[in-house]
C-alpha cells in the first residue's frame, strides 16, 4: 500500500538527497518551484532532466542511472503514463545500489500497478501528493 499516513510521510521527509525526475528549469512551474523550496529547506536536490545541463545550481543528469550520488528518495514530476518506466528505473537502482528506497509521485501523478510492483521490491511509494505541501504541513 502506498504511504498515506502522516507518520509515514514524515519519515520519508527525513530524506537528505532527493533525485527529481522531470526537474524543470522554468521558474513558476511546480517541477521547478517545489524542488527549489526543498533545496531552501536543506535537502540536496539532484535534477534528472535530459534537456538541461543545470537546474537550481546543480548539474542535471540525463537519467536516474547516471546519478553517482547516493539517493534517498526519487521525486517524480512526469505524467502518470511515464510512471511504470520511471519506477522500473528506481527498482533497478534500488536492487543494484541499495539506495533510492522511496519514490514520491507529485500531486496528480499516480500508477497503482507500478507502485505495487515497486513496493513488492521494498520501495516505499507516495502517490498524488505534493512534497512541498506535506513538508509545510508536517515539518514547518
Amino acid at each position: 500500500m502506498p504511504v498515506t499516513d502522516d507518520q509515514g510521510l514524515d519519515r520519508l521527509l527525513g530524506a537528505e538527497t532527493i533525485a527529481v525526475v522531470g526537474c524543470s528549469t522554468t521558474a513558476g512551474k511546480a517541477a521547478h518551484d517545489v524542488p527549489a523550496y526543498l533545496q531552501r529547506h536543506g535537502y540536496r536536490i539532484v535534477p534528472v532532466n535530459p534537456f538541461a545541463d543545470e537546474v537550481l545550481g546543480e548539474p542535471a543528469f540525463d537519467a536516474l542511472a547516471d546519478v553517482d550520488a547516493e539517493i534517498d528518495l526519487v521525486n517524480v514530476f512526469r505524467p502518470s503514463e511515464e510512471v511504470p518506466e520511471i519506477l522500473e528505473e528506481v527498482r533497478e537502482r534500488h536492487a543494484e545500489r541499495s539506495d533510492a528506497g522511496a519514490a514520491w509521485l507529485q500531486l496528480g501523478i499516480s500508477h497503482d500497478e507500478a507502485a505495487a510492483a515497486a513496493e513488492a521490491d521494498g520501495i516505499e511509494v507516495v502517490q498524488n501528493k505534493c512534497m512541498k505541501v506535506e513538508h509545510g504541513r508536517l515539518r514547518d
